[in-house]
């Protein structure tokens, strides 16, 4: 097999996906793939005057896209349950046939500590807490589809990152990077231990993750911006202008883990290139941190408790 494009999506008529922060990079090219291929795609974004800019954008791009904008903030736990109860109003197919992907790709990246509507170190609270509450949540739709699948979006950056459970929301000591670190650590140890479980109860629904390697998106933009460093900000143009893969690349494992006929319950895809940095999506490793089920289950148990969401398969 060659290398896996865009071009490779299978048909996608029918079948209704959530993209959470379509708005702009990843996300955005991620739900207009999606589009192109016949599926229903919800941008779920924290600005809906951002989000219907991206609808528009898709539209403009694919003839008779189906698209469509809903409010939705990973750093409030009201917002996402505003979000999981309005699906049925504004999609009430979805009560019939489900909901066949949901694409956890929003997030933010080496913020200066600040806390979440909630309470949550925001890195932690948006990029896991989040979308676990999320993925809790529109569960049971996740159940009624044929197949559904949950792609979680995690980074690189999860090797240098620990779960610290004694100091989850960095109150004792915080370090931009190592929270970073901790949330994209998260995801992978959400993603697997949400695939084990739903492998012991043989599910038809599968846990995915993925990640972009070093892609330009907004992402870097918003850690210099909340701290107001133009230098931060002006070293991060330039790795992305010399070092990073488009956003276009940067979605394909996005999309492959989304849509791969062939992909399987607890795979994660990245980029085959050097270091994972860029290239073409293949199956990639993660590091024995984010395996160790000891952490998936304490993660879980902790996750619930903080969100007050039960989440059972």
């Amino acid at each position: 097999m060659g290398a896996w494009t865009s071009r490779d999506i299978p048909p996608l008529g029918g079948r209704l996906f959530v993209v959470t922060g379509a708005n702009s990079g990843i996300g955005h090219v991620a739900a207009r793939e999606l589009a192109r291929k016949g599926a229903d795609v919800i941008l779920a974004c924290r600005s809906t005057e951002r989000g219907e800019l991206a609808a528009t954008s898709i539209r403009d791009a694919v003839l008779d896209a189906k698209v469509s904008v809903s409010k939705l903030d990973l750093a409030s736990l009201a917002s996402i349950r505003a979000f999981a109860e309005r699906l049925l109003s504004e999609h009430p197919s979805v009560s019939e046939r489900g909901l066949d992907g949901l694409i956890n790709n929003a997030g933010l990246m080496a913020l200066p500590r600040t806390l979440t509507e909630d309470g949550f170190e925001m890195q932690l609270g948006t990029n896991h807490l989040g979308h676990f509450a999320l993925t809790a949540l529109l569960f049971p739709w996740l159940s009624k589809a044929r197949a559904a699948r949950v792609v979680t979006v995690s980074s690189l950056v999860h090797r240098v990152g620990s779960l610290k459970f004694d100091d989850l929301m960095g109150e004792k000591s915080y370090d931009k990077w190592g929270a970073y670190g901790q949330s994209k650590l998260a995801n992978l140890v959400f993603t697997f231990e949400l695939a084990k479980r739903l492998s012991e109860k043989s599910s038809s629904v599968a846990a995915l993750a993925c990640h972009p390697g070093y892609s330009a998106t907004d992402l870097q933009r918003k850690g210099p911006e909340a701290e107001g460093s133009a230098f931060a900000g002006a070293m991060m143009k330039v790795g992305n202008a010399v070092l990073a893969q488009s956003a276009e690349k940067g979605a394909l494992p996005t999309l492959r883990a989304a849509t791969d006929p062939d992909a399987s319950n607890g795979d994660y895809f990245g980029p085959r290139g050097p270091f994972e940095m860029i290239g073409t999506p293949v199956k990639v490793g993660a590091s024995a941190s984010a395996h160790d089920p000891e952490s998936g289950r304490r993660l879980w148990q902790e996750s619930e408790r903080l969100t007050g969401i039960r989440f059972e398969v």
